[in-house]
């Protein structure tokens, strides 16, 4: 018994009833996890937040941070927008120039090697070099790059000497031939690189190469036509026919057809037929290689007619011939 005459209780049983409140404390916990929150938990949540939100302090300048980043995006889209990024990026480079000049980077030396047909002002200026160019700001991958884009140029390499002299040393593209294709005729280089629209005078002698495909093509083949000079001197045009054969247009308006395979074979029979036999001193119109084991020739038709009235000729004279041998 206590002081006050109770009799002692064991904790055994009271340790029990903790636990136990425990455990329906812990259900009703996740009885209330499982369960959707009832419309006075969410006004209670919400009103947490509120109050979160009321107490929250914004660090000092924020509110001017946030305003010049507006700014800031508002004049960059503006500016893309009203596509007034090149005038922005060049008025950027103009200041940079100006105070790299100031402080003794200026250019005073531009030395140019390899231009032939590329004319000094044009390289200058596809370059992007001003008077208001400064070595310092100068980016010589970038100018390397837009001197690649002019189709004569095909290497370029710039050298910046400081404190203010520049070289470029370019390799021209040599003009090869003509390539005409669909009725427009333009001058190319032998990578078949299209070096003019038109064709300036001064190249109107070199070989002509016509179709698809052509000039890709031409510059392997018109090496195996410079093997045999007494023939291509007679050649006006090659023609690339379906990308997979030419045909050469002669002097006279003969044509010989070349075959796909071994077309080095056909030129040098070619050749030998017109040293040996004078083949394209005669009149014909074609000449048909095509075939290995034999060579089709086409008169004209003028030679047709001469040929067939020589042949009835012939032929009456034998009939006659025969029948006075009868008599």
């Amino acid at each position: 018994m206590d002081g006050r005459g109770r009799l002692a209780q064991p904790l055994k049983p009271k340790i029990k009833q903790r636990n136990a409140a425990a455990r329906l404390s812990q259900s009703h916990a996740w009885h209330a996890q499982s369960w959707p929150v009832s419309s006075s938990g969410w006004r209670r949540l919400a009103w947490r937040w509120w109050a979160a939100l009321l107490d929250f302090k914004a660090p000092r300048g924020a509110g001017a941070s946030a305003a010049a980043l507006l700014l800031l995006a508002s004049a960059s889209y503006g500016a893309v927008k009203g596509n007034h990024v090149p005038v922005i990026v060049g008025q950027l480079q103009d200041i940079c120039d100006a105070a790299a000049n100031s402080a003794g980077f200026g250019i005073s030396e531009i030395a140019l090697a390899g231009q032939h047909d590329v004319a000094r002002e044009d390289i200058l200026t596809l370059a992007g070099i001003t008077g208001r160019s400064s070595l310092l700001f100068l980016d010589a991958a970038h100018m390397r790059a837009r001197l690649l884009t002019n189709p004569w140029i095909a290497e370029a390499t710039v050298l910046k000497l400081y404190p203010g002299r520049l070289r470029i040393e370019i390799t021209e593209r040599k003009p090869f031939a003509l390539w005409q294709k669909d009725g427009r005729v333009a001058l190319i280089a032998s990578d078949g690189m299209v070096l003019e629209s038109s064709v300036p005078r001064r190249f109107a002698s070199l070989p002509r190469v016509v179709g698809q495909g052509a000039e890709k093509a031409a510059a392997d083949f018109l090496e195996l036509l410079a093997r045999h000079p007494g023939i291509a001197r007679l050649v006006e045009a090659s023609v690339l026919v379906a990308e997979r054969r030419w045909n050469l247009h002669l002097q006279g308006g003969v044509e010989v057809l070349l075959p796909e395979s071994d077309p080095a074979r056909a030129l040098t029979t070619l050749a030998d037929l017109a040293r040996d036999r004078q083949l394209l001193t005669r009149d014909i119109v074609a000449v048909d290689l095509r075939l290995n084991d034999r060579v089709t020739v086409r008169q004209s038709n003028g030679a047709a007619s001469v040929r067939d009235e020589a042949l009835k000729a012939a032929a009456d004279k034998d009939k006659k011939k025969r029948k006075g041998s009868d008599a």
